[in-house]
């Protein structure tokens, strides 16, 4: 495995700038073919093409730059084909080394420390404290340049979704989430996840695509109308049965008081 950098997407007004990791000789990388680990059966090729896809190393979505199985259509991010065997002095953990991992680590389900998402697949996880984090965010920087604001934006550990405070908003998606947050560096108030910043360097923003895996607003209002009328409907129906039950239970006591009085 070689350098982990991440490909400069169409200058778009303010470009995101991703960060340049320490290189280290790959002798599977020839010229645009790379033979990797965790395809060994075909040469993947490193081709552009506008369309979503899922890498097959960290399981997250990218778009345009990718190395790509012609035969079969494995596909896997720049990010995660060159990802180094080891990271040192990362900003966003510069307290211990981060090793490369192909599998998320323990028995219960890992995360992302970066974008918040859970962590399927190839990962940079510290041994000594678990910090971990997507081959993609690792290759973010601590203050970037992005497309949807005109000041540079800071990453600082997001402030707790259960206060309610409003500055945990992202100016992107309109939500609140955890996860790490860039805020704008002149102070002026705009927000943006980590997890959204992450799509201006997969490659998804430049190419006018949206991570499936976040949803509509509207769809999201109607799912969760759904739920309730569904849960209002389960209600009424377990409560009917609790009336009719109680109603048989009753006429069966009021029989057996009739019967008792006839034979006495």
């Amino acid at each position: 495995m070689s350098n982990l950098t991440a490909k400069k997407p169409r200058k778009l007004g303010t470009t995101s700038t991703a960060m340049d990791l320490p290189a280290t000789p790959n002798p599977n990388l020839r010229g645009d073919q790379l033979l990797h680990f965790s395809h060994p059966q075909h040469p993947l090729l490193q081709i552009s093409l506008p369309y979503l896809f899922t890498c097959m190393g960290c399981k997250e979505y990218g778009a345009g730059r990718r190395f790509r199985c012609q035969t079969c259509g494995f596909d896997l991010h720049d990010f995660c084909a060159l990802a180094p065997p080891a990271l040192q002095n990362h900003p966003f953990h510069h307290k211990h080394q981060l090793v490369f991992f192909a599998k998320p680590g323990g028995f219960l389900r890992s995360k992302c420390d970066v974008c918040g998402k859970a962590a399927k697949g190839f990962g940079f996880r510290c041994t000594t404290c678990s910090f971990e984090m997507h081959p993609c965010c690792a290759a973010m920087r601590v203050v970037m340049n992005f497309p949807t604001h005109e000041h540079p934006l800071g990453l600082s550990p997001s402030a707790a979704v259960a206060t309610g405070d409003a500055s945990t908003v992202c100016n992107v998606c309109q939500r609140k989430r955890s996860g790490l947050v860039y805020r704008c560096a002149a102070a002026c108030g705009y927000c943006l996840h980590a997890v959204c910043a992450k799509d201006m360097v997969n490659g998804l923003y430049v190419h006018g695509l949206r991570s499936p895996d976040k949803p509509n607003n509207m769809l999201g209002t109607a799912a969760k109308l759904a739920t309730q009328a569904l849960v209002g409907i389960i209600g009424g129906l377990i409560e009917g049965i609790g009336e009719g039950i109680g109603e048989v239970l009753m006429d069966n006591i009021g029989r057996g008081s009739c019967r008792s009085i006839k034979h006495n």
